[in-house]
C-alpha cells in the first residue's frame, strides 16, 4: 500500500494497533523518575530498567538525593542495565543539574531537556507525554521499525522520523502514540518472527506485501 493510503487511513490503523496492544506500564509519573528511568532504558529490557529505576528511587527519593550519591554506589544499583557505568555518570550529572540549575523541577521544555547529558529528543519526548500530559512522539526503536515497515518513513533518522509522524498522526493521539506503539512493537511487530499472520494492519503494511511476494 503506497504512503498515501497510509496518511489517509492513519486513525483507523492506530485504532487497531490500539486494539491489538496490552496496556502499557508506566514504573513512575514523577517527571524526574520518568527521565532518569528512560535514560537507563536504552539498549536494556523493560524489566530490568524497571527494577534499576526503583532500585535508585527506593535509595535516594528525589534529585536532591540521587544527586548527592556516590558513583560506585549507583553503579552497583544499575548493574544489571546496558552501558552501566556511562548511565551512572549520566544520571548523577543529570540530577545534580535538576537540582542546583532548576531547583529539583524537572523542565517542561524539549529545548532544556536535550541540553540536559545524555537526554535526545525521544527521551525529552517520552518526559513531556507521559510527565507532563504535553503533546509529543518519541521515536524509539519500536516506533520507528513499526513506521518503515509501513512505509511512512524511508530515514533511519528517529528525528526525521518523529517530524513525518507529526505531519500525519493527529495531534490528539500524539499522548499516547508511543506507548502503544511500543506495546504493538513487542507482541505483535517484532523486530525478529513479526507476527504478520495476526496483525490486523497487515493490510496497510508495506513490509507484509513485500514478505508475501518473496
Amino acid at each position: 500500500m503506497s504512503r498515501k493510503a497510509v496518511e489517509n487511513n492513519i486513525r483507523e490503523i492506530y485504532r487497531r494497533i490500539r486494539e491489538q496492544s496490552p496496556p502499557h506500564h508506566f514504573e513512575f509519573s514523577d517527571p524526574f523518575w520518568v527521565l532518569i528511568t528512560t535514560m537507563l532504558s536504552h539498549r536494556t529490557k523493560d524489566e530490568v530498567t524497571d527494577a534499576a529505576s526503583r532500585s535508585l528511587y527506593n535509595r535516594y527519593g528525589d534529585s536532591r538525593g540521587l544527586s548527592t550519591a556516590r558513583y560506585e554506589d549507583v553503579k552497583a544499583l544499575i548493574s544489571r542495565v546496558g552501558f552501566s557505568t556511562v548511565k551512572a555518570a549520566r544520571v548523577l550529572e543529570v540530577s545534580r543539574i535538576i537540582e542546583e540549575k532548576y531547583g529539583g523541577k524537572v523542565p517542561n521544555d524539549i529545548e532544556k531537556l536535550t541540553e540536559l547529558p545524555g537526554v535526545g529528543r525521544k527521551t525529552a519526548n517520552v518526559v513531556l507525554a507521559d510527565s507532563f500530559g504535553i503533546p509529543a512522539i518519541a521515536v524509539d526503536t519500536h516506533v520507528q521499525r513499526i513506521a518503515t515497515r509501513l512505509g511512512i518513513t524511508k530515514s533511519n533518522n528517529p528525528e526525521d522520523t518523529e517530524h513525518i509522524l507529526e505531519k500525519i498522526v493527529p495531534r490528539e493521539l500524539w499522548l499516547g502514540f508511543n506507548p502503544t506503539l511500543v506495546e504493538f512493537g513487542k507482541h505483535v511487530c517484532r523486530p525478529i518472527g513479526p507476527k504478520c499472520e495476526i496483525c490486523k494492519i497487515s493490510e496497510f503494511c508495506d513490509y507484509y506485501s513485500k514478505r508475501k511476494k518473496s
